[in-house]
């Protein structure tokens, strides 16, 4: 038996008459963080836990071309984080944890917010909102910081004044603080 690949039907061939590669794959430029797979049920998943501030990623010079797309794959010039599959039945997932150091400035607004929610009515979403300026609070005494999505969630509730602590002075003062830390 030599070295040489399998036909379909078990028969040695010498490589040059077959198919080539299955399309498909992922060509990245520049990755910094993330996962990425291809192939038939290929998997990646991105179960990272990023502290501080998303890294740096060099800028390409200008002019330096994109990385080539495989036939039926994906092209990806920068990646810094996520997850990325490419072929039949692939998948990818991002279950990344992304943390913020906590502001002194975030934490006097987020005690202001729920020292002012008690004038409200306890709703629902009031209790919720709660509960969420808790966490931040509870985050921060354990390590000094925040899960992003979380502040993220908190932003989006008083900024877009989904509830009615959006209204409130110290409400702002928590959006403008989450601002600063995550963009």
């Amino acid at each position: 038996m030599t070295d040489e690949p399998e036909g379909p039907d078990g028969t040695e061939t010498d490589g040059a008459d077959g198919p080539g590669p299955a399309p498909g794959g992922i060509s990245v430029g520049l990755m910094t963080g993330g996962a990425a797979a291809a192939g038939e049920r290929a998997y990646a998943e991105d179960r990272g836990r990023h502290a501080g501030e998303a890294a740096t990623v060099p800028v390409p010079p200008t002019g330096t071309p994109a990385p080539p797309i495989v036939p039926g794959g994906i092209g990806i010039g920068t990646m810094t984080g996520g997850a990325v599959a490419s072929g039949t039945d692939a998948r990818a997932v991002d279950s990344s944890q992304r943390f913020v150091d906590v502001s002194p400035e975030l934490l006097a607004a987020v005690a202001a917010l729920r020292g002012h929610l008690g004038v409200l009515t306890r709703t629902g979403e009031v209790a919720e909102l709660d509960a969420g300026l808790a966490e931040v609070e509870e985050g921060t005494i354990h390590d000094g910081r925040v899960r992003r999505d979380r502040l993220r969630w908190l932003r989006d509730r008083l900024d877009v004044g989904a509830t009615a602590a959006a209204g409130l002075a110290s409400a702002a003062a928590v959006v403008e603080a989450i601002t600063q830390l995550t963009g």
